[in-house]
Protein backbone atom coordinates (compact mmCIF):
# COMPACT_ATOMS: atom_id res chain seq x y z
CA UNK A 1 0.00 0.00 0.00
CA UNK A 2 2.90 2.13 0.58
CA UNK A 3 4.22 1.40 -3.01
CA UNK A 4 1.33 2.69 -4.40
CA UNK A 5 1.00 5.65 -2.07
CA UNK A 6 4.40 6.94 -3.01
CA UNK A 7 3.80 5.94 -7.30
CA UNK A 8 0.46 7.81 -6.84
CA UNK A 9 2.26 10.91 -5.07
CA UNK A 10 4.72 11.02 -7.63
CA UNK A 11 2.66 10.99 -10.16
CA UNK A 12 0.64 13.70 -8.91
CA UNK A 13 3.61 15.69 -8.29
CA UNK A 14 4.87 15.08 -11.99
CA UNK A 15 1.08 16.20 -13.38
CA UNK A 16 1.45 18.93 -11.24
CA UNK A 17 4.88 20.61 -12.58
CA UNK A 18 4.24 20.02 -15.52
CA UNK A 19 1.39 22.25 -15.71
CA UNK A 20 3.20 24.56 -13.93
CA UNK A 21 5.59 24.63 -16.73
CA UNK A 22 3.03 24.93 -19.35
CA UNK A 23 1.00 27.82 -17.71
CA UNK A 24 1.77 30.08 -19.72
CA UNK A 25 0.29 28.21 -23.03
CA UNK A 26 -2.89 29.23 -24.54
CA UNK A 27 -3.50 25.37 -25.77
CA UNK A 28 -1.83 22.01 -26.17
CA UNK A 29 -1.68 19.75 -29.07
CA UNK A 30 -3.74 17.20 -26.88
CA UNK A 31 -6.56 19.36 -27.40
CA UNK A 32 -6.93 18.71 -31.25
CA UNK A 33 -8.16 16.05 -33.70
CA UNK A 34 -6.00 14.69 -35.06
CA UNK A 35 -7.98 12.83 -37.97
CA UNK A 36 -10.88 13.75 -39.77
CA UNK A 37 -13.26 11.44 -41.23
CA UNK A 38 -15.43 10.99 -44.64
CA UNK A 39 -19.34 10.76 -44.61
CA UNK A 40 -18.36 6.37 -45.82
CA UNK A 41 -16.18 6.31 -42.28
CA UNK A 42 -18.81 7.91 -40.17
CA UNK A 43 -21.86 5.82 -41.55
CA UNK A 44 -19.91 2.77 -40.69
CA UNK A 45 -19.02 4.02 -37.05
CA UNK A 46 -21.63 2.48 -34.18
CA UNK A 47 -23.22 5.27 -32.22
CA UNK A 48 -21.16 5.00 -29.43
CA UNK A 49 -17.73 6.06 -31.59
CA UNK A 50 -19.25 9.00 -33.27
CA UNK A 51 -20.55 10.47 -29.72
CA UNK A 52 -16.68 10.12 -28.64
CA UNK A 53 -15.63 12.01 -32.23
CA UNK A 54 -18.73 14.29 -31.37
CA UNK A 55 -17.02 15.46 -28.11
CA UNK A 56 -13.42 15.32 -29.40
CA UNK A 57 -14.51 17.98 -31.91
CA UNK A 58 -16.50 19.96 -29.82
CA UNK A 59 -13.43 19.59 -27.18
CA UNK A 60 -11.33 21.48 -30.30
CA UNK A 61 -13.70 24.12 -31.15
CA UNK A 62 -14.59 25.28 -27.36
CA UNK A 63 -10.39 25.43 -26.85
CA UNK A 64 -9.41 27.21 -29.47
CA UNK A 65 -12.07 29.33 -30.30
CA UNK A 66 -11.31 32.00 -27.11
CA UNK A 67 -7.71 32.20 -28.99
CA UNK A 68 -8.46 32.48 -32.40
CA UNK A 69 -7.59 36.28 -32.89
CA UNK A 70 -4.45 35.40 -31.23
CA UNK A 71 -3.04 32.03 -32.62
CA UNK A 72 -4.81 29.10 -34.31
CA UNK A 73 -1.77 26.68 -33.28
CA UNK A 74 -1.01 24.74 -30.16
CA UNK A 75 1.75 25.35 -27.91
CA UNK A 76 1.77 28.98 -28.53
CA UNK A 77 2.94 30.90 -26.02
CA UNK A 78 2.40 34.65 -24.58
CA UNK A 79 5.67 35.50 -25.08
CA UNK A 80 5.46 33.93 -28.95
CA UNK A 81 2.65 36.91 -29.64
CA UNK A 82 4.46 39.42 -27.58
CA UNK A 83 1.72 39.41 -24.30
CA UNK A 84 3.95 39.78 -21.17
CA UNK A 85 4.19 37.11 -18.76
CA UNK A 86 4.07 38.74 -15.80
CA UNK A 87 1.74 37.38 -13.01
CA UNK A 88 -1.74 39.21 -13.98
CA UNK A 89 -1.79 37.88 -17.53
CA UNK A 90 -0.62 34.11 -16.08
CA UNK A 91 -3.27 34.34 -13.43
CA UNK A 92 -5.71 34.68 -16.01
CA UNK A 93 -4.39 32.56 -18.24
CA UNK A 94 -4.57 29.86 -15.46
CA UNK A 95 -8.41 31.07 -14.27
CA UNK A 96 -9.53 30.42 -17.88
CA UNK A 97 -8.17 27.14 -18.16
CA UNK A 98 -9.21 25.92 -14.80
CA UNK A 99 -13.07 27.30 -16.05
CA UNK A 100 -12.57 26.14 -19.71
CA UNK A 101 -11.47 22.35 -18.18
CA UNK A 102 -14.51 22.70 -15.66
CA UNK A 103 -17.00 23.55 -18.85
CA UNK A 104 -15.64 20.90 -20.84
CA UNK A 105 -16.59 18.18 -18.30
CA UNK A 106 -19.99 19.83 -17.85
CA UNK A 107 -20.18 19.55 -22.05
CA UNK A 108 -19.04 15.98 -22.16
CA UNK A 109 -21.60 14.98 -19.63
CA UNK A 110 -23.91 16.70 -21.34
CA UNK A 111 -23.06 15.07 -24.52
CA UNK A 112 -22.94 11.47 -22.99
CA UNK A 113 -26.19 11.89 -21.72
CA UNK A 114 -28.24 13.48 -24.08
CA UNK A 115 -26.60 12.52 -27.86
CA UNK A 116 -27.60 9.06 -27.48
CA UNK A 117 -31.21 10.28 -27.91
CA UNK A 118 -29.76 11.88 -31.35
CA UNK A 119 -30.18 10.18 -34.60
CA UNK A 120 -27.20 8.58 -35.88
CA UNK A 121 -27.21 10.66 -39.19
CA UNK A 122 -27.85 13.94 -37.62
CA UNK A 123 -24.53 12.78 -35.40
CA UNK A 124 -22.61 12.18 -38.31
CA UNK A 125 -24.13 15.05 -40.26
CA UNK A 126 -22.86 17.15 -36.74
CA UNK A 127 -19.87 15.22 -36.67
CA UNK A 128 -18.92 16.62 -40.77
CA UNK A 129 -19.91 20.08 -40.08
CA UNK A 130 -17.43 20.62 -36.75
CA UNK A 131 -14.44 19.05 -39.11
CA UNK A 132 -15.39 21.85 -41.37
CA UNK A 133 -15.32 24.31 -38.69
CA UNK A 134 -12.15 22.93 -37.47
CA UNK A 135 -10.47 23.02 -41.08
CA UNK A 136 -11.70 26.57 -41.67
CA UNK A 137 -10.03 27.43 -37.84
CA UNK A 138 -6.97 25.55 -38.59
CA UNK A 139 -6.33 27.48 -42.02
CA UNK A 140 -6.20 30.76 -40.15
CA UNK A 141 -6.58 34.41 -41.13
CA UNK A 142 -4.45 33.98 -43.98
CA UNK A 143 -5.79 31.15 -45.78
CA UNK A 144 -9.18 31.30 -47.94
CA UNK A 145 -12.17 30.93 -46.17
Amino acid sequence: MKIFSTILFTICILNFSHAQVRKNVFFEQNSLVNKFHTIDELEGLKKGELIKLYAARVKEITTVIPYLALTNEAGVTLSDIGIKEDSNHLKSLDKHHISNNDSLESTNNLITEFIPYADTEKIVWAILYFEEVIKKIRIGANGNF
